[in-house]
C-alpha cells in the first residue's frame, strides 16, 4: 500500500508538504473536544496563546470564559470553569439547573475581551450550525472591534468555510451560521430573536437599548441562548455594577480577570525596586500573560490611584464622581441587632413609583449610629408599608423613641385632600420632621462615614443591601458637578434609601427646629 501511494523509496519533500497541509486543513475543521483541545486549536491556527491561570482570589482566566462559551452548546458540564460568582451548586448538579449560556465578563482595560470574544464568535460560527449570533456594542466603535477581530481570523485561512464574501457588518458560514453587527438604537435590537448576543463595553450603553437587548435570545436545536456582557466596570453606579451585583442571585456566571491574569510572566526583575510590588506581591512571577511589563509601570504612573484600581486591577469601579466616596463595607458593614436598652428610631422617605424606605437606626454609647434594618417597596399604599413597618419593628409601637421623614409628606394631596403625614398618624405611626437643604444632611452622613479626625461612627447591619449599595453608588451627574458644588443625581435608585438616612441625621442632631404635625 505504501510503495503504490509513495513510488519512491522515501516521500519526497513536496508529497511531505502536500500531507501535512492535508492534515491541517482536516484539523482546522475538526471541533475540539476538551478545554486542551481549544487552547491548542486557538493557539496553533489564530496565533493566540490565551492565558489560563487564576493569580488572585475569586478570579477566572481567560480561558476559563472561553471555555465556557464555546462549551456550553454541547451538553457538557461547565465545572472546569472558575468564574468569580454564580450558582455552583448548579454546576454541581447539571440536571436540575437551568441551561443559559449567559455570562458577564468583567476585566481590565487591555484584558484581551474584545478580542477573546471574537473568538468565541468564530469559533460559534464554525462549529455550531443555524448559530446566529449578534455583536452589539456600547458604541458603533466599539462593536466594530469586536467584528474586525472576527473578519481578521476569518482571513487567517477560514475563508473557505465561508458562504460568501465578508460584508462591512455581516458575514455568514457555510453551514448556516451567521454573525450581524447591530447599531446602538433599541430599532436595531428589537426584533431581533438569536442565539448568541455578544454586548461589549457594556457600561457604555443606552438603559433602553440594554433593556430592549434582554429579550433578543432564544435557544434553538441545542443551541443554548446566552447573552454576554462584557466590559470593564467604570462606574459604581452603572450597569456592569448592577449586573454583576444581580449576577449571583440570578445564578449567572461572572468571568473575572485583571492585570496579574493578563500580564507577562516576571523572570529578570527585582520585586523590592519594582513600582508594581505593593499590587503585585509576586503574582507576576507566576504570570503567562500577554501585556509588558514596562508598559503597565507607564500606564499606572500616569493615572490616579482610582483609575488604576478600577480599570486595571478590578478591585472595585472608579469612586471619582460618588458622594460618600469614603465609605467602606470593610469598615462600615457588619452585623449589628436591636439592642432594647438604646433608643430605636426610625427614618422614612415616601414613595409609590419609586420606592418608599424606611430605616430602623440606634446610636450607642459612643455615638456610633447603628442603621439594623430597613424596608424598601415600591407601588404599595400607605397603609400597605405602615402594617409592615409595624410588623418588622423590634419593639412595641409606644417604645419607638421617634419617626422621622420628609417634610414634604406633610402637604395636602389635590386628590385626596389629605397628607401621607396624617394617613400615618392614623395608623398609628407618630412622624416628626425638620426642614433642610441637601447639602446639610449630605454633610453629616460624611461626617458619620470618617470625620476630620478619620474616624468613623456608622455602621450599617449586611441586612441593609439597599441602603449599602446607595452608599456606594449615590453620585454627582456625570458632568462634573462634584466640583461645581451641584446636587447629587436624583436617580430614583439610590437617592431615596440616602434620603431617609439623611432625615434621621437631619432630626436626631437638629432636634431644636424637629416638627410634630397634630391633628
Amino acid at each position: 500500500m505504501t510503495e503504490m501511494m509513495y513510488p519512491c523509496a522515501e516521500p519526497t519533500e513536496a508529497l511531505q508538504r502536500v500531507g501535512a497541509q492535508a492534515i491541517y486543513d482536516r484539523l482546522r475543521g475538526t471541533r475540539p473536544r476538551s478545554r486542551a483541545d481549544l487552547k491548542r486549536y486557538v493557539k496553533v491556527f489564530l496565533g493566540i496563546d490565551v492565558p489560563d491561570v487564576r493569580l488572585c482570589p475569586e478570579h477566572s482566566s481567560p480561558m476559563d470564559y472561553l471555555w465556557h462559551c464555546f462549551n456550553v452548546d454541547f451538553g457538557l458540564a461547565i465545572a472546569d470553569c472558575g468564574f468569580a460568582s454564580g450558582d455552583k451548586s448548579a454546576i454541581r448538579n447539571p440536571k436540575s439547573a437551568i441551561r443559559s449560556a449567559d455570562c458577564i465578563v468583567w476585566a481590565n482595560r487591555a484584558g484581551g475581551k474584545t478580542e477573546l470574544a471574537g473568538v468565541a464568535t468564530l469559533l460559534d460560527g464554525l462549529f455550531k450550525p443555524d448559530c446566529q449570533i449578534r455583536i452589539l456594542g456600547g458604541s458603533g466603535e466599539q462593536s466594530s472591534r469586536m467584528y474586525e477581530y472576527l473578519t481578521s481570523f476569518v482571513h487567517r485561512g477560514f475563508e473557505g468555510m465561508l458562504a460568501g464574501p465578508v460584508r462591512k457588518g455581516a458575514c455568514r458560514f457555510a453551514n448556516g451560521a451567521a454573525v450581524e453587527v447591530l447599531t446602538q438604537s433599541a430599532t436595531s435590537v428589537r426584533g431581533q430573536h438569536v442565539q448568541k448576543l455578544r454586548c461589549d463595553e457594556v457600561e457604555l450603553f443606552d438603559e433602553e437599548v440594554f433593556a430592549a437587548a434582554k429579550f433578543t435570545t432564544l435557544s434553538r436545536d441545542g443551541l443554548v441562548g446566552g447573552m454576554e456582557l462584557i466590559s470593564t466596570m467604570h462606574r459604581p453606579y452603572g450597569i456592569m455594577q448592577r449586573e454583576v451585583s444581580d449576577a449571583t442571585r440570578a445564578g449567572v456566571p461572572v468571568f473575572k480577570w485583571c492585570l496579574w491574569e493578563t500580564i507577562e510572566k516576571c523572570v529578570d526583575r527585582t520585586c523590592s525596586q519594582c513600582p508594581l510590588w505593593s499590587d503585585c506581591q509576586g503574582r507576576a512571577r507566576r504570570a503567562n500573560g500577554y501585556l509588558r511589563i514596562d508598559d503597565c509601570i507607564a500606564q499606572m504612573r500616569r493615572s490616579s490611584r482610582s483609575g488604576w484600581e478600577s480599570e486595571m486591577l478590578c478591585i472595585r469601579p472608579s469612586r471619582e464622581n460618588i458622594v460618600f466616596d469614603e465609605f467602606d463595607p470593610a469598615t462600615h458593614v457588619r452585623e449589628v441587632d436591636y439592642d432594647p436598652n438604646l433608643p430605636l428610631y426610625r427614618a422614612l422617605d415616601f414613595g409609590f413609583v419609586n420606592p418608599f424606605v424606611c430605616l430602623w437606626i440606634q446610636v450607642d454609647r459612643a455615638g456610633t449610629v447603628r442603621v439594623i434594618d430597613e424596608y424598601v417597596r415600591s407601588r404599595a399604599t400607605i397603609d400597605v408599608h405602615a402594617s409592615q413597618v409595624k410588623a418588622q419593628t423590634p419593639c412595641a409601637e409606644e417604645r419607638v423613641t421617634a419617626t422621622f421623614c420628609d417634610p414634604a409628606g406633610a402637604g395636602a394631596n389635590d386628590v385626596t385632600g389629605t397628607s401621607t403625614v396624617r394617613e400615618l398618624r392614623s395608623l398609628g405611626i407618630a412622624t416628626r420632621y425638620r426642614k433642610s437643604g441637601i447639602i446639610e444632611g449630605i454633610e453629616l452622613i460624611r461626617r458619620a462615614v470618617r470625620s476630620g479626625a478619620g474616624a468613623s461612627s456608622l455602621v450599617i447591619s449586611p441586612r441593609c443591601c439597599r441602603l449599602i449599595e446607595a452608599m456606594q453608588c449615590y453620585h454627582y451627574p456625570d458632568s462634573g458637578a462634584a466640583a461645581l458644588g451641584e446636587l447629587p443625581l436624583k436617580d430614583g435608585v439610590y437617592d431615596h434609601p440616602i434620603d431617609a438616612l439623611r432625615y434621621f441625621f437631619i432630626n436626631h442632631q437638629r432636634p431644636a427646629k424637629t416638627t410634630t404635625r397634630h391633628y
